[in-house]
């Protein structure tokens, strides 16, 4: 296939977003699977107050590169968010890089939650697990373990398909269950919960508390869906910016609400202990085993959030690729009516159909995986952030972060170091270093995308006339071969 975009010139994504949609696709594309079955393990290694600490520096952070995402969404509200913003500042080379980092990071999210799902509907079915297929890395794979995911990636995928708006009335509801859920948590934990059971406050040093810090990419991942669906939000470009922050201010609410409630339920000794210690608080705040039930309905519902705003936000990012030449056309094309890119669907939910026959072991390589990839794409945004305070000073910037003055700068240069101090943690040595499975994946992941980064014409300069100066040199190189 050439990379010749696909330019529709009848069709473009429909406006049909509103303020409270794009809050739920941001916050709930953030709280996914991991608060119900990693904060057992938070709370092991740090204890309560540390892994309480490590969410809130996890919130600083990523509120800090939310900011530079939210002044640059609001400036530039296009599909693909990332991609525009290195396409202006640093060109189409860098701009594929930063592109290609997101949607890997998305992709391994949206095949995790494929994974997960399974994964949670076997502990409200324990016999779910029949017609044992393969083991893989120590996992035994059933059948019909494996078809829960898949026919769920049918369904999400069709629903996103279907449309833009569709796809956010379902978020909605699914995030307002979970509102509800976490009041529950807090109810339970007032009436139920104990204090004492919280000690010990710190465990693990800064061993501990780093243990939980790496996982924050992971966690927060998602703020940067808003950006990604710009084109089809329909509210003021300032608006858009603030969303961004509050999704984050809202997620960190969230993790650090999980963490403390769970902890008041049960000796730290039984959390360590517990198969899903998210549920089994649950059901000890409320003295029955249904409400451990009703959580874990909450993290299913957590899982379809996740996965229904990260699948819309990584075809966003492919279509608007494809649309400025970088990918294959193909990954460009629109559904004739509900002009959703339905091709760029079709490519990840079949990945995260195909991932559940892997099993379990996928999980952690999965997360491991993306991360990295993740971290690359925000030290981008940070580092075009403050290239374009510098360059384009001018820019007509409807939400400026930091003031008039040098306090914009100061935010940008604290992204980027916070960004290079997360990515250092999964190097070999460092407290998160990545194991060899999760290594292979993301160097897959990236041989693909070098294929397609060298067939990027060099010497296009950076600015707003970026993208057409690319599909100028494109045509060009087309029509000579």
């Amino acid at each position: 296939m050439g990379t010749s975009p696909s330019t529709p010139t009848d069709t473009s994504l429909l406006k049909v977003l509103g303020n409270w949609d794009a809050l739920a696709l941001g916050f709930g594309a953030m709280i996914g699977f991991g608060w119900v079955v990693l904060t057992g393990g938070w709370i092991a290694e740090a204890g309560t107050m540390g892994a309480t600490l490590a969410m809130v520096t996890g919130g600083v952070i990523m509120a800090v590169v939310g900011l530079t995402y939210a002044e640059l969404t609001a400036a530039m509200p296009k599909a693909g968010g990332e991609h525009n913003f290195l396409l202006r500042g640093m060109g189409p080379r860098w701009s594929f890089i930063g592109s290609w980092a997101i949607t890997g990071g998305y992709v391994t999210i949206v095949a995790f939650e494929a994974v997960a799902l399974p994964r949670t509907a076997l502990y409200l079915f324990p016999n779910l697990n029949q017609v044992p297929l393969w083991e893989i890395a120590g996992s035994q794979v059933h059948l019909t373990w494996a078809l829960v995911g898949a026919v769920a990636a049918v369904v999400i995928t069709g629903v996103n398909i279907l449309g833009v708006k569709l796809a956010g009335v379902a978020q909605t509801f699914v995030v307002l269950l979970l509102m509800i859920i976490g009041l529950m948590l807090i109810f339970g934990s007032f009436t139920g919960g104990s204090t004492e059971n919280m000690e010990p406050f710190f465990t693990g040093g800064m061993g501990g508390y780093f243990a939980v810090l790496v996982v924050v990419p992971f966690l927060f991942v998602g703020f940067d869906v808003i950006p990604q669906s710009a084109e089809e939000v329909n509210i003021p470009p300032r608006q858009i910016g603030r969303l961004v922050v509050i999704a984050v201010i809202l997620a960190t609410i969230w993790y650090v609400m999980t963490v403390l409630t769970t902890s008041s339920a049960m000796p730290s000794a039984e959390i360590a202990q517990a198969d899903i210690a998210t549920a089994d608080a649950m059901g000890a705040l409320f003295g029955t085993d249904v409400m451990a039930k009703v959580l874990i309905a909450g993290g299913i519902a957590g899982i379809l959030t996740s996965w229904n705003s990260l699948l819309l936000g990584a075809s966003r990012l492919m279509y608007s690729m494809a649309r400025s030449g970088m990918l294959p056309g193909w990954f460009g094309k629109l559904h004739p009516k509900y002009r959703t890119p339905t091709n760029s669907l079709l490519f990840i939910g079949g990945l995260s159909f195909l991932a559940p026959f892997f099993g379990e072991a996928m999980l952690v390589w999965l997360v491991d995986s993306g991360a990295p990839s993740i971290v690359i794409a925000y030290l981008l945004v940070a580092v075009v952030f403050i290239i374009l305070r510098r360059k384009e000073p001018a820019m007509d910037r409807p939400l400026r972060v930091g003031g008039a003055g040098n306090g914009g700068i100061i935010i940008g240069v604290a992204a980027v170091v916070l960004c290079v101090g997360l990515l250092s943690l999964y190097l070999p040595g460092m407290p998160a270093a990545l194991t060899p499975p999760p290594w292979i994946l993301f160097g897959l992941w990236w041989v693909l995308g070098l294929f397609f980064l060298f067939r990027i014409p060099t010497g296009i300069r950076p600015g707003a006339d970026a993208e057409e100066d690319l599909l100028a040199r494109l045509g060009q190189k087309n029509s000579r071969s």
